[in-house]
């Protein structure tokens, strides 16, 4: 049961980053998110047809991230606060997982440099002597 779960939370992960990957959606979403807006009025933000701002909102949507109400004959989208909180979330956890990471080899890149201190410490000097000989 909880390899279904994790299967779901990647598919869902999946959904959600393909709708964020491209530009026009995330810049719908920026709208969307501060306030209401119907296709219409979107679709006259942007340089594309009605029907292609109309198949960016339903990527958003079956991603989870924005939803849609009908008022008349107009169709309303608004974002959805807890999926964009989610994606943080997703995230969030990837920031931690590398900033883990990278805390672990800085441990042992200050381990390496005292293991070679301390040899430095504990070998005589091989530089060559700087007193000068003469020969005969």
């Amino acid at each position: 049961m909880g390899v279904v779960s994790e299967i779901d939370d990647e598919d869902r992960a999946d959904a959600l980053f393909h709708a964020l990957a491209d530009r026009t959606r995330r810049d719908i979403m920026r709208r969307v998110l501060a306030g209401e807006h119907s296709i219409s009025a979107l679709a006259a933000k942007y340089d594309m047809s009605f029907a292609a701002v109309q198949k960016h909102v339903a990527v958003l949507e079956k991603a989870g991230l924005l939803v849609k109400r009908r008022q008349g004959r107009e169709q309303l989208a608004s974002g959805d606060v807890t999926a964009v909180r989610s994606v943080a979330s997703m995230l969030k956890e990837l920031e931690d997982l590398w900033r883990g990471r990278i805390a672990r080899i800085d441990e042992l890149i200050a381990v390496d440099d005292t293991t070679l201190d301390e040899e430095d410490r504990s070998c005589p000097s091989s530089t060559p002597s700087t007193t000068s000989t003469t020969e005969p």
